[in-house]
């Protein structure tokens, strides 16, 4: 009895104060009351499968759970070398702290070691330099040199003069993450979070560069919302984008998907439904799906449409019962920037409990992405497994 008490009360504080302790310990204790109860025999509904009930506990305390199993099973198969542009940032401590205790990869900290190790120190975290991550002195580090002049070779024909790329490489973190890349010393990159996203893909772009064959970036958002999962482009990076950009974008995303074991159904969103519209945004996204169909036959799509009729199937079928989309679509490809971050913000927070994946770069040569500042640390944390599956996938 004692020990199902102390553990029980333990419980307790830790749900009336659950801001202040990592989520994990309800993960860890809820099942050591269970155990305590049963083996003390005042349990009346023992559980038979342990296992099953910490599968249960997993999708309560991370409602990302289900979503990113697959990611995280791929990551854990072969954790990877991953740096963190903002190593100084708490919600990035945080989140190695997790990374490091659950083996998804070798974190790289960009930042000052002493205020690192200060942050670790107040934050309560177990982090040690060289045993638990590597890290680069933006004040002095040995590799500035080379990589400035690397930096320097890149971009002098687009503006960058020497001068300017010794400053630069000493003060923007997402290009030391972005050479780090380049130069093999890490698998993958995650960054993002102060700042826009403009800013940070300038230097991607600058040292990364498209992947084979792509043309444009784009950034994808899951939500998980009551009864569904939906993702959502190009959240971040096109203003306005043509109808091949949406074509291509709309390809990249669903292949994503499928990474996520997820089989994609896109719908190609607009104030138009079915041609009740011929102003320039409703044709433009006739004319991706026109393209889809010529250069994508394997995906499920269709378009243009309204929100309403994307994610209720049986609506859509009275409107259009030859459609080849069958039931919700769960990826949303919006006409434009406006269009797609705002739908995004407003479902993230009225609907879907600020949970959220992503967002997701797509169309880069090598694994990175690009966070937001609202990112949490458990995004983070999802965000490193993608990055590390990401790397070990063959691009």
């Amino acid at each position: 009895m004692p020990a199902v008490a102390t553990a029980f009360a333990i419980a307790v504080v830790i749900l009336r104060h659950k801001q202040k302790f990592d989520p994990r310990l309800i993960v860890m204790i809820a099942p050591a009351v269970a155990k305590a109860a049963m083996d003390s025999g005042v349990a009346t509904r023992p559980i038979a499968d342990f296992d099953a009930y910490h599968e249960r506990l997993l999708q309560r305390v991370y409602h990302s759970g289900l979503l990113m199993k697959p990611i995280f099973q791929a990551a854990k198969k072969s954790p990877k070398r991953i740096v963190y542009a903002e190593g100084e940032e708490e919600r990035v401590l945080r989140a190695v702290q997790v990374v490091v205790d659950e083996n998804l990869a070798r974190p790289t900290l960009i930042g000052r070691p002493e205020v690192i190790a200060q942050r670790i120190a107040k934050f309560g975290l177990r982090l040690a330099a060289d045993r638990d991550y590597d890290l680069v002195n933006t004040e002095n580090d040995h590799r500035y040199r080379d990589y400035w002049q690397t930096y320097h070779r890149l971009t002098a024909r687009k503006g960058v003069t020497a001068q300017l790329a010794k400053i630069e490489m000493r003060r923007r973190l997402t290009l030391i993450g972005s050479m780090l890349l380049k130069t093999g010393e890490v698998d993958g990159m995650l960054c993002g979070t102060w700042g826009g996203t403009a800013m940070h893909l300038q230097y991607i772009d600058q040292v990364i560069g498209l992947r084979e064959g792509a043309k444009t970036y784009a950034c994808m958002n899951g939500l998980i919302l009551p009864g569904r999962q939906v993702m959502l482009v190009d959240t971040h990076v096109n203003y306005d984008p043509t109808a091949e950009q949406l074509a291509e974008i709309t390809v990249m995303a669903a292949e994503e998907m499928l990474r996520f074991g997820i089989k994609p159904k896109a719908a190609l969103l607009s104030h138009s439904n079915y041609g009740t519209s011929n102003r320039p945004s409703a044709v433009k996204m006739r004319e991706a799906l026109a393209l889809l169909r010529a250069q994508a036959a394997w995906l499920e799509v269709d378009g243009e449409m309204h929100g309403d009729t994307a994610l209720d199937a049986h609506y859509r079928h009275d409107v259009m019962p030859d459609s080849p989309l069958t039931g919700e679509a769960n990826l949303l490809v919006l006409p434009n920037i406006d269009a797609a971050n705002i739908a995004y913000n407003l479902l993230k927070t009225a609907a879907g409990g600020g949970i959220a994946i992503g967002p997701v770069l797509l169309g880069a040569a090598q694994p990175v992405h690009i966070l937001t500042p609202s990112a949490t640390v458990r995004r983070i944390i999802n965000m490193t497994a993608l990055t590390v599956a990401d790397a070990n996938a063959a691009r």
